[in-house]
This record gives structure tokens, C-alpha cells and sequence, in this order.
């Protein structure tokens, strides 16, 4: 007997044939663009612009062009919610999709009964209506989208008349652009630096006095964070954290809509500071108009002659909240699923494409033009005694005037309900309040004067600032049901990388639903178990408010 007898007939090669015409589609649409490694997520995006979804034969074809195994591609493909898979025999998905977010803040502003509305009136033929996760509107709750445009205050009249009148394509709104930018004296900073008028040295001691730390969680001093990636041999590289994901954060958001060339200016002072070849900015889904002004105001940059091209490349997220976290965030720039790394080494010695990498939020670079303007003691002194520095507060739930809200770092959340704004919404009573988004914890009003900033009583507490998101809650909610809220999206969006995470997410998710008192021992368990063996701040900071809920609101239990 022949080997071929003894191995049955031959039924051609394995695997997923390629389609001909689904590989024309593919060259057609990525043109003349260097087929890079690291340009994967942007080809499947360019792929789902155009026909609305990921189809077999697409993903198939991309795989073939790009050189890559169809396991690569399918991987990265299906880690990221804003990208639609469909396999063979699989119907696509409808023409329009509603996007209604259910994270905490929307979640107070009805959002349940929203979604449950246009369930019953849409078309499922021509509308698909879909959960997500914050869209960082929180101020305009409840926020939604049809197809690309951005709604605040979402009813399921208007989403519907908006998606039958067409009106879904993003729209920015007015903004400061680069000549009026330059106009009020916008980038003369910059040039003292290239010209060595102000050195780096200097401008890494102005921003150490003033006390400028990271504002996009971690709080780590931007100054510190600049002499260790200037320690680590070249060539380096630049990194911008666009992707706010923290529910109840949207301060990011609002500069770049408004005055987006304060946090580029900031971007190319530091990133003249640690000699960087090239910067990354790396932008989430959910904010198509600000990923519009993005794209004219780099091009304007490039035409201006202040940037070379290609210096800032712009990185679209494709919906994963752990990108947010810079580890999985690079591994995103890179085209691969957003998953934290190890650490050490830390990425100001191996970061992006394995080089010393400076990481900046989008809120700390925008400051650096005043700091240096005005000197680091105006800055320093925007804070409360004992405090530096005045800060964004994203300030959502029951109040009457949300918004972000300019206050200083040490300030209470009574004093931001009371004296920023405008106190609390007509017929609510302050019950309780999150002082940094999701991860932050949730405190009782008992403890509304407690100093927020970095550490200090609020982080003796369980708690912290993070973000610098505020949520505040009244006599109507019930503390039970906002830590569902919560814990349900920290469900949805652990990577799933190490387990206690992946596991304790979804095992808290599913005690918090049991009717009657849950289990508190397995609950406590489970959150020692989380904080202590998960990879990344996702898994360690989940469990805070149910920590707090059984601390704090055993009356809600």
C-alpha cells in the first residue's frame, strides 16, 4: 500500500481557499501603502469602512497580501468590538448600526429604557441598535451614536429620524485650527526649544517644580518620566494616549475638540525633549469627530512645515478599554491584540517596537505651553495647600451643571457639586460618588470632604482619582446596582489574558446577579485573589467597588 492509499484520497490543501476577487478588493482598497506589520488594525478598518464588516474572504485575502498567517490576522480581528466578523454563510450585518452607551453615567440617564425602545421601533432589516461601553459624553447623558455622528441627550426619536434622514456621518465641531492657533502666539514655544533659546534640561526642571504628573490615571511626574526615557540609548520613540475609556472620562475629549493644537505643541516640545524619531497618537473608535480634527490638523502641521511628514502618525483604536493601559496600548500600535505586558522592563527602556518610549495622556501635554509660559509656580499654586496644580475634573450623575469642571487638585467632591456645579439636580439628595471613574471605588457622601488627589486620605480610602472622573449618585440609585454596571464592564472588557481577571470579573458579575444577600466570603476572595495575582491596574482595581459596596452600602445589599 502507497503512502497516498494509506492517507485516503486527496482532498486538496486545508484551510480557508483564497477568493480571487475578495484579493482584488483587498490591493484595491489598501493601494500603494507599505504592507506593515504594524499597519494590520488600520487595513481591517479600512476594510469594514468599506463594506461594512470583516468577511472570511477579506480577512483571507488581507492575510495572503500582508504575508501573514490567517491566525494572525483573525486574532487580532476578533479582540476588538468595533470590528464585525462574518464567516461563511453568515448574514452581515445591517447598514447602520445605533451605538447606546450603557456605561454608569448614561446608565443613571435612562439608558435601559432607551435601548429598550429602539429594540421595539427599529428596522432590524436596515438598523442594528447595540450596547456600548462609555462613549465619554457623560456631561449629555444618554449618549448614542448612528453611524458616525455623535448624540447627546439621545432619544429614540431623534436617533431614528436621524438614521432615516442620514444624518450619520461625523461632525467635528468648531474648534481652534492650526493659523488661529498661531494667530494667539501658538507655537513660538516650540520654537525657542528647536532653537535652544530654552533648553531641555531647563524645561524638564520647570515641569519637576510645577508638579505636572500624568492625568490619564497613574500620576506618575512628567518631568521624572522625561529624564528616565532620556537615560535609555536611542533611538526612542513617542506615544500619545488618546484612548479614554475610564467611564465617566471625557476631559480628553473636549480639548481636542476645542483647542487640539495646545496638546500637539506639548507633544513636540516633549517630544524634542527625549529626542523622539516619531510620534505615535493613538486615538479611540468611539471619537470619530475628534479623530477628524485630528487627521486635518496633522496634515495642516505637515503643510505648515512645523512637523515633517509622517512624524505624527495617527493610530485608530478599534473599542478595547484595556487599551488604555500603555503596555496594551502599544501592542495596538504595533497591529496586535491589546494585551498588557510583563513589566519589568518598563517602557521608557523596551517600549514601542522594543525602544525607550515616552508615554504622555492627553490632558498632561495640553498644560506644558501654559507651565512654561507662566511659569511652574503659577502652576503650583492652582492647587490647594498641600496640593499642586489645577486639574479636569469630568463631573457627571446628579448635579446640575456637569461638565468638565477646572478645579484644583485637593478639592472635594462637595465643593465640585456645590461650588462648580450648581449643586445637586432638582429632587436628588447626595448619597454617594465615584471619584475616578469605574476603577476609582464608589465612597459615601459621608466622606465627600475627603481631599481628592493622588494618594493621601482618598487612597487610605480604597480609592482614587485615576482619571479624575466624577460620578455622583443620589438617594434614587441603588449602590448593588451601580456596582453591576460597573462590574459588568470591566467583564466585557478584561483582555482575558491572566485569569484571576478574566475569571474574578465575570464570577463577581455573576454573585452581584443571585437574589438575596450575595456571597461575601467569595466575593472578599475573589478581590484578594484579583489584587494580588492580576497583570495589569484592570484586574487589580475591579473588585474596588464592590469592596466599597460591602464596606460602605450594606443597607443596598
Amino acid at each position: 500500500m502507497t503512502v497516498q492509499q494509506r492517507r485516503g484520497p486527496d482532498r486538496g490543501p486545508k484551510g480557508r481557499a483564497l477568493d480571487d476577487v475578495a484579493l482584488a478588493e483587498v490591493r484595491e482598497l489598501l493601494g500603494p501603502r507599505e504592507r506593515r506589520r504594524d499597519l494590520l488594525i488600520e487595513f481591517l478598518h479600512l476594510i469594514q469602512d468599506r463594506y461594512g464588516c470583516l468577511s472570511a474572504a477579506h480577512l483571507r485575502a488581507l492575510a495572503e497580501d500582508m504575508r501573514l498567517s490567517q491566525v494572525e490576522v483573525y486574532e487580532v480581528a476578533t479582540f476588538y468590538d468595533h470590528f464585525d466578523i462574518v464567516r461563511e454563510g453568515e448574514a452581515r450585518p445591517p447598514p447602520l448600526t445605533i451605538r447606546v452607551c450603557e456605561s454608569i453615567s448614561c446608565m443613571l440617564a435612562g439608558a435601559e429604557h432607551l435601548i429598550g425602545e429602539l429594540a421595539a421601533d427599529a428596522d432590524p432589516k436596515t438598523v442594528r441598535v447595540m450596547r456600548a461601553p462609555c462613549m465619554g459624553r457623560c456631561a449629555t447623558a444618554p449618549a448614542a451614536r448612528v453611524g458616525n455622528r455623535e448624540v447627546d441627550h439621545a432619544t429614540s426619536q431623534k436617533l431614528l429620524a436621524m438614521a432615516r434622514g442620514g444624518a450619520v456621518s461625523a461632525a467635528a465641531p468648531d474648534y481652534v485650527g492650526l493659523d488661529a492657533y498661531r494667530a494667539a502666539d501658538g507655537y513660538q514655544l516650540l520654537q525657542k526649544v528647536r532653537d535652544g533659546v530654552l533648553t531641555t534640561n531647563g524645561i524638564i526642571e520647570i515641569m519637576e517644580h510645577a508638579g505636572l504628573r500624568g492625568l490619564g490615571g497613574a500620576g506618575f511626574p512628567a518631568g521624572k518620566k522625561w529624564g528616565f526615557v532620556r537615560g535609555y540609548p536611542g533611538p526612542r520613540l513617542m506615544s500619545i494616549n488618546g484612548d479614554e475609556g475610564e467611564p465617566g472620562t471625557f476631559k480628553d475629549r473636549v480639548y481636542l475638540e476645542t483647542d487640539p493644537h495646545r496638546t500637539f505643541e506639548g507633544a513636540l516640545i516633549a517630544a524634542h525633549a527625549v529626542e523622539a524619531e516619531r510620534i505615535y497618537f493613538y486615538m479611540r473608535d468611539e471619537y470619530p469627530a475628534v479623530l477628524a480634527i485630528l487627521r486635518a490638523e496633522i496634515a495642516a502641521l505637515e503643510a505648515a512645515g512645523i512637523v515633517k511628514p509622517g512624524f505624527i502618525e495617527l493610530r485608530r483604536g478599534a473599542g478595547a478599554y484595556i487599551c488604555g493601559e500603555e503596555s496594551a496600548m502599544l501592542e495596538s500600535i504595533e497591529g496586535k491584540r491589546g494585551m498588557p505586558r510583563h513589566r519589568p522592563p518598563y517602557i521608557a527602556e523596551v517600549g514601542l517596537f522594543g525602544r525607550p518610549t515616552l508615554n504622555h495622556n492627553v490632558e498632561t501635554l495640553w498644560w506644558i505651553r501654559d507651565i512654561v509660559e507662566k511659569g511652574p509656580e503659577w502652576f503650583a499654586a492652582q492647587g490647594k495647600p498641600g496640593h499642586q496644580g489645577i486639574r479636569s475634573w469630568s463631573v457627571s450623575g446628579h448635579v446640575k451643571e456637569p461638565g468638565v469642571k477646572l478645579a484644583p487638585a485637593g478639592v472635594t467632591v462637595r465643593e465640585l457639586i456645590e461650588d462648580y456645579c450648581g449643586g445637586m439636580a432638582d429632587g436628588h439628595e447626595f448619597k454617594a460618588y465615584l471619584p475616578g471613574g469605574a476603577s476609582g471605588g464608589i465612597l459615601p457622601a459621608s466622606m465627600g470632604d475627603i481631599e481628592l488627589d493622588f494618594g493621601g486620605e482618598l487612597a487610605k480610602q480604597g480609592a482614587f482619582v485615576g482619571s479624575h472622573a466624577v460620578v455622583v449618585l443620589s438617594q434614587v440609585d441603588n449602590i448593588r446596582d451601580v456596582t453591576l454596571n460597573l462590574m459588568n464592564f470591566f467583564k466585557h472588557e478584561s483582555c482575558g489574558k491572566c485569569t484571576p481577571c478574566r475569571e474574578g470579573t465575570e464570577k463577581l458579575v455573576t454573585l452581584l446577579k443571585e437574589k438575596g444577600v450575595p456571597n461575601e466570603t467569595a466575593m472578599r476572595d475573589l478581590e484578594t485573589v484579583m489584587r494580588d495575582s492580576s497583570i495589569c491596574g484592570l484586574g487589580q482595581a475591579a473588585p474596588n467597588p464592590v469592596n466599597h459596596l460591602l464596606t460602605h452600602f450594606r443597607d443596598d445589599l
